[in-house]
């Protein structure tokens, strides 16, 4: 069972449970804050949220953090290029292939008869990680799919910099109870102080 943004906030994030793992990780640093606040600053937040995203990844153990916060400033910087109408740095999207392609995949039969199932075998044998890997590849597909690429946004909130993909066309916020929540509350304000 997915973890939902419920549970996300309880642990202390404030975004998670969007479609794509990628776009979760982009959201475990609030870069509108001074000084930035990074949800992955030590090793026992860093292991929370993985655990938290276990059951949409590969299993394996967490990835040394300085990966993690690696592959995060890759995908920040091409979500950001797009969301901005700008060309990337050609090294991101070649740091992104080479997270990708440092473990490959392979199809696996698991059981037989009415029991079998078809799977995949992560081969890590190249010294990559199978979670970042599969979370490099979300972001493949993802930035090379324009239709889904017109549904990534920046909330509303100037002062946030998360990002989502907007399944619906009226979303503006990263989250209704964090800045849409605030929104309210500032034209409430507005409105009973005239």
């Amino acid at each position: 069972m997915a973890t939902t943004l419920s549970e996300f906030q309880a642990a202390g994030f404030p975004m998670g449970a969007e479609p794509l793992v990628a776009l979760d990780l982009v959201d475990t640093q609030a870069l509108c804050l001074d000084p930035v606040r990074d949800f992955l600053a030590d090793e026992a937040e860093h292991a929370k949220w993985w655990a938290l995203q276990a059951d949409r990844l590969p299993a394996a153990p967490p990835p040394a953090m300085s990966a993690t916060r690696r592959l995060r400033s890759v995908l920040q910087e091409l979500f950001d290029a797009h969301l901005t109408g700008r060309a990337p740095d050609p090294a991101l999207i070649a740091d992104l292939n080479a997270v990708a392609a440092a473990v490959p995949t392979s199809p696996r039969l698991d059981g037989w008869g009415a029991a079998a199932k078809a799977g995949i075998r992560w081969h890590d044998d190249y010294n990559g990680h199978p979670a970042l890997a599969a979370i490099a590849g979300e972001a493949i597909r993802l930035l090379a799919d324009p239709v889904q690429m017109e549904k990534l946004r920046a909330c509303g909130n100037p002062a946030c910099s998360m990002v989502f993909l907007a399944e619906n066309k009226r979303r503006v916020w990263c989250a209704a109870n964090v800045c849409g929540n605030r929104a309210r509350v500032a034209r409430h304000y507005e409105r009973t102080r005239a």
